[in-house]
């Protein structure tokens, strides 16, 4: 079973992403980058990258992993959500020190909603 930790930026989902649902509408709709995730797969998380430029993103994994030890609950896969890949000057950076640290396969993307234009 495939268990889900997605993270995105703290600036965005603080306060322009409501309750981060697009991921979350990607994730139960298997759409985007959740494609291929069979009906067992779950999202055990939402985290943000601890605010730029990712200062504390490995301490945030450390105690994701703490906090969920009791239940013995960790991530299989980490997604990262389009307010990073496709939006953070601080991306490259960020997927570097998570990478270097998670021990798991990270995954550059979440959900296809991404609208083309404001007003039209």
């Amino acid at each position: 079973m495939e268990k889900i930790l997605i993270i995105g930026c703290k600036k965005a989902m603080d306060d322009v992403c409501i309750g981060c649902s697009r991921c979350l509408v990607g994730f139960n709709k298997r759409a985007g980058k959740f494609e291929g995730y069979g009906d067992d797969a779950e999202v055990i998380g939402l985290l943000n990258c601890g605010d730029c430029p990712g200062a504390t993103i490995v301490t945030r994994l450390a105690q994701l992993k703490l906090w969920n030890a009791p239940m013995d609950e960790k991530p299989t896969k980490i997604h990262l959500g389009p307010c990073i890949t496709d939006h953070c000057p601080h991306k490259d950076t960020i997927i570097a020190k998570i990478k270097a640290k998670a021990g798991i396969e990270v995954i550059e993307g979440t959900h296809p909603y991404m609208p083309e234009n404001i007003f039209a």
